[in-house]
C-alpha cells in the first residue's frame, strides 16, 4: 500500500506539518517546512503533485510546494502575490486555475497554474459583497460558487475553463436569510446538491444544484449546535465522506462536531448527534477512504483523530497529537500518491 500523508498548516508558527498515516489510521509526525507568516487555507492539485498554501500576513501570497510521493516532504517552488488576505483557496476540477476568496478585501480572484504546477499572478479580480469566505468550482467545470458572509448570499458565476474568466450567472446570486452568514460550501459527490454552512447562526442549508444552469435552490435548513447550546455561535467548517453518506460540521463556541446522515436521492440530512472536540475547531478533514476524521484546535494546538463508524457515522476518538501553533487547515495526499 502506498503511504498516505496528511498536511496541516499553522497560522502562528508559520509552518506546514507532514504526518504519515498508516493503514489502521495511526498518525506519525514526519516533516515540518517553515514558510513564515500566517499560513491558513490550503488546496491540493487534482493530480496530487502540488500543494498551495495561502499566507494571510504580509507579504500576502500563495506558496506552491511540490509533494514528494515517497516521503511526503514538501519543497517550496515559488510564491505569487495575492490581492488580499485569503480565507479560502481551491484549484477547481481541472487543476489549471487557483481560486481564492478574501474576507477583508471583499473579493475573489483567479490565478493561472502552469504546467510546472506553480501558481502565477492573479489574472482576474472580482469585487464581491462584504466578506467573501469560500470559492469552489462545480464538478461540471463550467460554474463557480462563492460565499459572501457579510452579504448573506452565494454568488453564482459562469466559468470559462479555457481562459479562466468568471462572469456573473443569471441570477448572479442565491440570497440567504439575513444574518445567517454563509461561510463554507461543499458539493455532494453526485453533483446534485450543495451543502452550505452558515457561521453566524450555525445552520446547515441543503441546496439543489442545477448543473445545466449553475444555480441553487433551497431544500432544507438544519441546526448544527447541540440542543442545550447558548451564546453566540461560530460555525467553521464542513465535510462529507467520499461516498456522500455522512456529513460533519464544526462549531467553535461549543467546541463540537455535528454529524448528519445524508439521503443521496433527496439531498436532505438527518442529525446524528454531537461529539466534543478540540478547542476552537476551525478546520477538520476526512480521509480519502472515509474511515477517519481529523480535527485541529486553534486554541488547543492539538489534533484529534476519530474513527467514523461505517453504519452509524458516530465518531470514536483514537489518537491525539500536539501540533504547531494555531493549526487550522488539513488536506490529504491523494490515493495515487
Amino acid at each position: 500500500m502506498t503511504q498516505r500523508f496528511v498536511f496541516i498548516s499553522h497560522a502562528d508558527s508559520g509552518d506546514v506539518h507532514t504526518l504519515a498515516m498508516d493503514a489502521d489510521g495511526d498518525l506519525r509526525p514526519l516533516h515540518t517546512v517553515t514558510l513564515g507568516g500566517t499560513l491558513m487555507p490550503m488546496a491540493q492539485s487534482p493530480c496530487g503533485r502540488w500543494l498551495y498554501v495561502a499566507r494571510r500576513s504580509e507579504p500576502l501570497a500563495v506558496v506552491t510546494l511540490a509533494i514528494d510521493a515517497a516521503t511526503g516532504q514538501l519543497q517550496p517552488l515559488g510564491e505569487a502575490a495575492l490581492p488580499g488576505s485569503m480565507a479560502y483557496v481551491s484549484t477547481g476540477p481541472s487543476g489549471r486555475w487557483l481560486f481564492a476568496a478574501s474576507y477583508p478585501a471583499n473579493c475573489v480572484s483567479v490565478s493561472p497554474i502552469a504546467d510546472s504546477g506553480i501558481a502565477g499572478d492573479v489574472q482576474q479580480l472580482v469585487p464581491t459583497p462584504p466578506h467573501a469566505h469560500c470559492i469552489l468550482g462545480a464538478p461540471d467545470k463550467r460554474h463557480v460558487l462563492a460565499t459572501s458572509l457579510g452579504g448573506d448570499q452565494v454568488l453564482q458565476f459562469r466559468f470559462d475553463a479555457t481562459t479562466g474568466q468568471l462572469s456573473p450567472n443569471t441570477p448572479p446570486a442565491w440570497r440567504q436569510r439575513p444574518g445567517a452568514g454563509p461561510r463554507h460550501l461543499r458539493f455532494h459527490p453526485n453533483g446534485r446538491f450543495v451543502y452550505l454552512l452558515n457561521e453566524l447562526d450555525a445552520t446547515l442549508d441543503v441546496l439543489a444544484f442545477d448543473a445545466a444552469a449553475g444555480t441553487l435552490a433551497h431544500v432544507q435548513t438544519a441546526p448544527t449546535v447541540p440542543p442545550d447550546f447558548s451564546g453566540p455561535p461560530s460555525a467553521a467548517d464542513l465535510h462529507l465522506t467520499p461516498d456522500g453518506r455522512w456529513l460533519y460540521t464544526s462549531e467553535r463556541t461549543s467546541n463540537t462536531l455535528a454529524a448528519f446522515a445524508v439521503d443521496a436521492s433527496t439531498g436532505r440530512v438527518e442529525p446524528r448527534g454531537h461529539t466534543p472536540t478540540e478547542s476552537c475547531p476551525r478546520g477538520f478533514g476526512i480521509t480519502p477512504d472515509g474511515q477517519h476524521l481529523l480535527a485541529v484546535g486553534q486554541l488547543s494546538h492539538h489534533l484529534s483523530r476519530y474513527r467514523i463508524h461505517p453504519t452509524t457515522g458516530a465518531l470514536a476518538l483514537q489518537q491525539r497529537l500536539p501540533m504547531g501553533q494555531n493549526p487550522n487547515w488539513i488536506t490529504f495526499s491523494h490515493p495515487a500518491l
